[in-house]
């Protein structure tokens, strides 16, 4: 039966039909009984008639066809979300199928568990049989992805892009963004390193010659500020001109009094915001760039 199994799973057949109960339509093929659940027919079939449909296990281990195949095939590609996690197997994943999800084998998957996909997480597959004719899911390769990306051109600098990571590599962290572009994270453009499958929103700060973006999970400089340069602009933006007469040139005294903070501490702040373009210094006086 294995073998059989291992022919027909995971692939459209066309069986006779044999039976029915309240909830579904029973199909044979090559000795094999097939249920088809009732609410996916239009019409009923008529029992000897034969009818089509993609054929898998279902999760309590029966035979089924569905008139609604899966976004993924063999040698077929397409996202599927990350349901579960079992640390022993690998991890599941939706495709489209109402009582099955997928599993991708922890073959495919990293040595460190905490680069591991979770829930949510997405993951472009096929399907694949094992030699006992269960169905599984593999990863998509680079290959594939090279295969359905689209170039990018410099208009991308500096735009913000929503990016899955989809290989992970101690160079770096390899993406392709909801657009289809290909991004590559460098290790020092990020805090942590992200998880297979994880979706992350990423900016462009450059376009290689082959079209790939290089990518930052980085806060940009103003984004990145501290307390005291927070302070240091909600004051600034509280003036009526946009103007404080203080410097870096100013007494730590004065500093003190105005924000209760040290002149060291000020100095930072002000350079973070010179830095991020906020404010300039001119004669004396900090100055807000609106």
């Amino acid at each position: 039966e294995f073998r059989r199994v291992l022919f027909r799973s995971g692939r459209n057949i066309t069986a006779m039909v044999t039976d029915e109960n309240e909830k579904f339509v029973f199909a044979q093929k090559d000795g094999m009984t097939f249920r088809l659940d009732k609410s996916e027919l239009i019409k009923l079939p008529k029992l000897g008639s034969m009818i089509t449909g993609f054929a898998y296990e279902n999760e309590k281990h029966q035979l089924q066809l569905t008139k609604n195949p899966p976004r993924c095939g063999f040698d077929r590609y397409a996202w599927g979300t990350v349901k579960d996690v079992q640390r022993g197997l690998g991890v599941f994943v939706d495709i489209g199928l109402k009582n099955k999800d997928v599993a991708v084998s922890l073959d495919e998957l990293s040595e460190l568990f905490e680069l591991w996909p979770k829930k949510g997480d997405r993951l472009m597959i096929a399907l694949k049989v094992d030699e006992k004719g269960r169905l599984w899911g593999t990863l998509a390769t680079s290959e594939m992805f090279q295969a359905v990306s689209v170039r990018a051109d410099a208009k991308m600098k500096n735009k913000n892009v929503e990016a899955t990571a989809y290989r992970l590599k101690i160079a770096g962290t390899y993406v392709i963004t909801s657009d289809y572009y290909l991004g590559f994270i460098h290790p020092t453009e990020r805090e942590k390193e992200p998880r297979l499958g994880e979706v992350l929103n990423a900016r462009v700060i450059g376009i290689r010659e082959d079209g790939v973006l290089n990518l930052s999970l980085l806060p940009r400089a103003y984004e990145a500020i501290d307390d005291d340069s927070k302070m240091l602009l909600a004051a600034l933006e509280h003036t009526r001109d946009g103007r404080l007469p203080l410097c870096d040139k100013s007494s730590p005294e004065e500093i003190r009094s105005y924000f209760g903070i040290s002149k060291s501490g000020f100095k930072r702040a002000v350079g973070h915001l010179l830095k991020a373009g906020k404010i300039k210094q001119e004669a004396g006086f900090l100055i807000l760039i609106r």
